[in-house]
């Protein structure tokens, strides 16, 4: 599957699954969860659904055919990064109990997702940059 339907893909399953998770949190979790689990819940939803958007932006750029390169397609992988570690991991947390192993792995995956956030509006500042001759 060429990159750029790979992602687009992505960015489309992410945005549904974002308004999906939102619904879930508002609706068959907010007696599950306490207060700050929710708002955890609801910052995980809100960064997947921006970065969905964002990552289809940056998709719209690559080239639907041929060899994708350049700062669209490394903003487009941070940002596909960024919703899996970032979005995955506050929902992990919140759906597992304090003293499960594998929040040993979600706690430190959340702030390289925020990281990968930030890396990817950070090459699209420069994307439209002149190149220097």
């Amino acid at each position: 599957m060429p990159v750029y339907n790979m992602l687009h893909a992505f960015a489309c399953v992410s945005g549904a699954v974002g308004v999906a998770f939102g619904a879930l949190g508002a609706h068959a979790l907010k007696n599950k969860l306490n207060p700050q689990q929710l708002a955890a819940w609801s910052t995980g939803t809100q960064y997947q659904l921006l970065h969905s958007v964002a990552l289809l932006y940056t998709v719209s750029h690559l080239p639907i055919v041929g060899v994708a390169s350049g700062p669209y397609l490394y903003a487009s992988y941070a940002f596909a990064t960024g919703i899996t570690l970032f979005s995955g991991s506050i929902y992990g947390l919140c759906l597992t109990k304090e003293g499960a192993g594998i929040r040993k792995l979600l706690g430190p995956a959340t702030p390289l997702g925020g990281i990968s956030f930030i890396v990817g509006w950070a090459i699209l500042a420069f994307a439209k940059r002149p190149l220097v001759r």
